[in-house]
């Protein structure tokens, strides 16, 4: 990125535009196809066809169905509209200090937001994230996968024992806002059981009547480089009931999308209210799409999120090494989190020393920034393009600062410079 002098920044942290910064082909898409036609989705098109085959193609045959939308959030509400429909609940399980989206409907399922504002609504119901440094159970416990999905099971029983009725359970297939955390492998499957018929039964979600809400917004698209979605990582048989996408999906151009299953489509069908959407799923809209996915394949940025995010990850494990004050390192393909702490033996969040470091980052050049409940992670999630040599620039710049940090502070637990 360029500031208006000229000045040339490395882009860490931009997951909106996913496969670069006015891409070329991209805006030449969105050009042709505002030279040809642009209108509602009354109005039949190929290209919203077109692009539907093309997502399909990239996820599990149950999820066939696909609603377009101009935004993650209206994603999400969507998805709730969804699952109440099906399930004839309304109630919502979602994980501590998650994000959803800014609606108000999202707000309401949003720790990271309503602890804030006006409080937990008495159908929201919060399970612990599955933090293995932070949470309860750690990188120590034998099975923290299934100790992790034992408390959704606790925070299921305890809503039905007041008579509330589960409609979905929310999640980030890698919580961002949260601190960019890796689930343990395992946990969705456990939350939702992938070894009785999928639409039959979920272990604790769907013996609770409710569905399986994976939001992808800012995951998907194959920046975990193993798999093009996110949930993939929790094993093959795992299967959401709703996916919801945005942000990286149209490379900065408002497009989402919600990807569900035909028994859920038909229940909301049959209320006979339609769902319309006066600029979801415009020839423009799908235009960009379809050409998201071309430059994704053509210049193949899901092996390329494996190889630069594991260099990366490798750069970062050898600063932890170096530097005390970096707790962890965690992260999947190019979305990852460098946890900074005061102390070890406590993992109290290094709070101003993070803020303090980015801002010296921004002065360098390097755009990052933090996330977690205590501001504390540093989260990389930049465009896919990102490469070796970006990622050695800015570790060795982030070396230097640290290095520096250090021969002038005290100890990690204060920024005030010795006497």
């Amino acid at each position: 990125m360029y500031d208006e002098q000229g000045a040339e920044y490395i882009d860490c942290i931009s997951n909106v535009a996913h496969v670069g910064h006015c891409h070329p082909l991209v805006v030449r898409a969105a050009h042709e196809q505002n030279q040809v036609l642009n209108t509602n989705s009354r109005y039949l098109h190929d290209n919203i066809v077109d692009y539907a085959q093309r997502l399909s193609e990239t996820l599990p045959e149950q999820l066939c169905v696909f609603y377009f939308l101009n935004s993650g959030s209206e994603a999400n509400d969507l998805a709730l509209r969804l699952a109440r429909h099906y399930t004839g609940h309304q109630d919502v399980v979602v994980l501590d200090h998650a994000y959803h989206g800014h609606l108000s409907s999202l707000i309401d399922i949003s720790p990271y937001k309503f602890r804030n504002l006006d409080g937990q609504k008495e159908w929201v119901h919060v399970a612990p994230l599955p933090d293995t440094y932070r949470g309860p159970y750690r990188e120590d416990h034998p099975n923290p996968a299934m100790a992790y999905a034992n408390e959704v099971k606790r925070v299921v029983s305890s809503a039905q024992e007041k008579g509330r009725k589960i409609a979905a359970f929310f999640a980030e297939s890698l919580p961002s806002v949260g601190g960019q955390i890796i689930p343990p492998a395992g946990y969705f499957s456990q939350v939702a059981d992938p070894r009785v018929s999928h639409l039959l039964c979920h272990r604790h979600i769907r013996k609770a009547g409710g569905v399986f809400v994976a939001d992808e917004i800012q995951v998907g698209f194959g920046r975990v480089g193993k798999h093009f979605w996110a949930f993939q990582l929790q094993g093959k048989d795992f299967v959401p009931d709703i996916v919801t996408m945005g942000k990286s999906i149209g490379n900065g151009h408002p497009v989402a999308c919600v990807a569900t299953t035909q028994p859920v489509a038909r229940a909301f069908e049959a209320t006979g209210v339609e769902y319309f959407n006066t600029f979801g799923g415009s020839p423009v809209s799908c235009a960009v799409g379809l050409a998201v996915l071309n430059v994704l394949e053509k210049e193949q940025l899901q092996a390329h999120a494996t190889s630069v995010g594991s260099f990366l990850m490798e750069l970062l494990g050898q600063q932890k090494i170096k530097h005390p004050i970096v707790g962890d390192v965690r992260g999947v393909g190019l979305f990852i989190g460098v946890d900074l702490i005061k102390d070890e033996a406590t993992r109290t969040p290094a709070t101003e020393e993070a803020a303090y470091l980015v801002s010296r980052l921004k002065e360098n050049y390097v755009l990052l920034s933090t996330d977690g409940p205590g501001r504390n992670i540093l989260k990389f999630k930049p465009p896919m393009c990102f490469s070796l040599d970006n990622a050695r620039q800015v570790v060795a710049k982030l070396d230097a600062i640290l290095t520096d940090m250090e021969e002038k502070v005290r100890s990690c637990e204060t920024l005030r410079l010795q006497p």
